[in-house]
């Protein structure tokens, strides 16, 4: 039996992330010698699917990564570093440089993971 879920989206919270990601998990698991005719039709429609939901989720992640360079403020004089502004300046590069690497890593686990589903999916495909 395969189930599909509705992962994603604009609203994507680390919990969605982590249930998408156990998601990619349980799919690559699946031994495709043990499904039948019709399940392994329903296996790759589940794997293409959630493939899209992690090519979704990885854009939106990719989003994130994107804009102005947060050590941009090392062009800044020292005397501006050493402002009061720039102590809020400091908490503002340190609050994006740590989002940035959260994206960075989240879209890294999803990226492997859907790596060990692509071959899956084009063997079931060839298998239909």
């Amino acid at each position: 039996m395969i189930v599909t879920s509705q992962i994603g989206g604009a609203t994507a919270t680390p919990d969605a992330d982590e249930a998408l990601s156990a998601r990619l998990r349980d799919l690559a698991l699946v031994e495709l010698d043990v499904l039948g005719g019709a399940l392994v039709g329903a296996y790759a429609d589940d794997v293409a699917h959630t493939l899209r939901e992690a090519r979704t989720r990885i854009a939106e992640l990719r989003a994130q990564l994107a804009g102005p360079d947060p050590l941009n403020v090392l062009e800044a004089t020292p005397r501006q570093r050493a402002s009061d502004a720039g102590h809020a300046g400091a908490a503002r590069v340190h609050d994006r440089l740590v989002a940035q690497a959260e994206a960075a890593r989240a879209l890294a686990r999803l990226a492997e993971l859907a790596s060990a589903l692509v071959p899956k999916l084009f063997e079931a495909e060839r298998r239909r």
